[in-house]
Formats: C-alpha cells, structure tokens, sequence
C-alpha cells in the first residue's frame, strides 16, 4: 500500500503535501493570443446582438433558417457558364416565339396591309388625291414591306408578352421570393403599354399628324420605336426595385429627363413640325411621371407606409366632374359638336 501511495501520481495543482500548485506562466506570446481571441469574441457577439449561442450561421444555413433565407442564400450560385447558357435558352426561346407569331402573322399579311395602309389612304383622300390608292416606286418594295415588314413588326407585337415573360424568367432567380411575386404584373404591364404605344402611333400619330405622314416603311419604325417608348414606367420600376435610382432623384433631375424625352422624340418623329414632336413628348414625359409614381408606391411599402388613395380618389373625382361640367357648358350653352379628330369640339 506504501508503494502504491508512493507511485500515485498528485491530483493537479497540489503536491504531495498538500499544497496547492500554481500553473506555470505563461510568455508573452500566448498572453497576446488570448486577449486577441477574447477580443475578436466580444466584437463578434457584438454583431450578431448577442453574446449567446453561435456568432456567425454556417454556409449552409444552418438547422434553424427557414426557406427564404435558405433561398436568398442560393440566388447567386450560379456560375459565369450556368449564367451564359440560362441566356442562350432565354434567346432561343424569344426568338421561337417570335418566328412563331411570324408565321401567324404572314398569313394574314393581305389583310394587315390594308388595316395599316387605312390612316395613308384616309389622308391622301384629305388631300383630294382621287383616287386614294398608294403606287410603289420600287419593284421589291411592295415585296420587302407587306411581306417581311409589316409581318416581323406585327409578330413582335403579338409575341411581345412571351419575350417579356422570358426577360422575367432570366432576371428572376437574382431576385428575392417577395420580388418575384411580381412576375404576372411585370408582364402584364410591359407588354401592355408596349402594344399601348403601338396602338397609341396607329390612332393618333398617323391620323391626327400631318398629312404627308404617308410613308408606309417610315410608319413600321415609329410604330415599333413609341412601342419601345412606352417602356419607359417599367424602366423607372425597376430602376427603383434595384435600387439604382429613387423617386426623389428622379423628380429633382425631371428637367435633363425631359430635355432627354424632347430628343428622342425628334428623333422618332418624321417630320419637323412642333405638333407632331409634342404630340410624341407630351406622352413620354407623362409616362416618364408615370414611372416615378409607380416607384414611389414601391418606397412607400419598403418603408411600411400607404399611399392616400382616398383622397387622391376624391380629388380626381372633383378635376372629372369640372371638366365633364365645362364640356355640358361647351355643348349645351355653347352650342359645340364633337369631332373625331383635333381639337375634337367644333361650334
């Protein structure tokens, strides 16, 4: 038993006496070591808010995220190469859509030619031409716009939802679960103001301009290019949903915005007369404030607060019920008759 005792190794910290052991010191070395990892430590825990449980969540998410942020964690795992094939798809797939509207449309192109060719035929009778019929000056023109133009800018009309819808579909996965409930919206509205300002350049650029807007191929291309331009809300939405721009540095630079609009809109114009550039810019700088209102909701509901519907309702309901009196004056008092064309009244 003595030898045993004796071959016993001491608890640590005490000697075989019983007096307590104090640890060795330690060198400045690992004194430093300590009091950086103590302080690295606390300055974690202080970013995460607390000093408890794990400072930092593992890449993986962890046990204890839910789906969204395991989804907002996975948005850019793409590669370049995934990113670059995901695009060619994207491509490929507008451009069958819009070989298929193509197709659709060049079937109808006789009956295209005359609904297009309606607003050249009204003016020339205007003029006193008798009788109204366009000539072709060249013999692949007739060819080139009824049976390649007119058909490729109807078809990009007609499949202008589907290339929206795959423009969406590409930007989609960079964006937040919450951001991509805006898909429906995003397509709906794009496409409709694009077809809007097709429709907008038929039924009132070309009938109520000047009326030796008569080129049928100058027609297509500002039909096309107000199409683009009705763009223009959706590209201030989603400026603002980027965050590139916000609807008060857009209000505060409106005036080189509308000095912008004005030159574009000489520039899509065909003629050099100011109606036609107004009759182009008014529009555009309307929809420019157009877009801006549309990002400032977009603000307001970042920040958790709601526009005053009510009482921009009500104030709008008083501005129509003036201006819906004033016409009753016009009419009634005034004895003036509407006309289908500018100023549309007439005594």
């Amino acid at each position: 038993m003595d030898d045993e005792k004796q071959g016993a190794q001491p608890p640590s910290g005490e000697t075989l006496s019983g007096e307590s052991l104090a640890p060795p010191p330690q060198s400045a070395l690992e004194t430093g070591l300590t009091s950086a990892t103590a302080a690295l430590t606390r300055g974690l825990s202080s970013l995460t808010g607390s000093g408890k449980g794990p400072p930092l969540v593992p890449p993986g998410g962890g046990d204890g995220g839910d789906g969204e942020d395991e989804e907002e964690n996975g948005m850019l795992r793409m590669s370049f190469m995934e990113h670059l094939d995901e695009l060619r798809m994207r491509i490929i797939r507008c451009l069958m859509g819009l070989a298929v509207a193509f197709l659709a449309s060049l079937v109808f192109a006789g009956k295209l030619w005359d609904i297009i060719s309606e607003p050249a035929v009204e003016a020339l009778r205007h003029l006193g031409v008798n009788p109204p019929h366009l000539v072709m000056t060249v013999p692949m023109e007739g060819f080139s716009i009824i049976w390649v133009k007119l058909p490729l800018l109807c078809s990009v009309f007609l499949a202008s939802p589907w290339i929206v819808y795959q423009v969406w579909a590409f930007i989609a996965p960079g964006l937040y679960r919450r951001e991509r409930r805006w898909a429906a919206p995003f397509v709906l509205i794009t496409a409709g103001l694009f077809i809007a300002g097709g429709f907008f350049a038929y039924f009132l650029a070309f009938r109520y301009g000047l009326e030796f807007l008569l080129g049928i191929g100058m027609s297509n291309n500002v039909t096309l290019g107000v199409g683009i331009v009705f763009e223009l809300p959706v590209l201030i939405f989603l400026l603002t949903l980027l965050r590139v721009a916000s609807p008060r540095f857009l209000v505060r630079h409106s005036r080189y915005a509308i000095l912008a609009i004005v030159i574009i809109a000489a520039i899509v114009t065909p003629t050099p007369d100011v109606f036609n550039l107004m009759l182009f810019a008014v529009p555009m700088v309307l929809l420019y404030f157009v877009g801006v209102f549309f990002g400032y909701l977009l603000v307001l509901k970042r920040e958790g607060k709601s526009f005053p519907w009510k009482r921009v309702l009500l104030i709008s309901l008083a501005v129509v019920l003036v201006i819906a009196a004033i016409l009753y004056v016009l009419v009634a008092w005034f004895h003036f008759k509407a006309i289908p064309h500018w100023p549309f009244l007439k005594r």
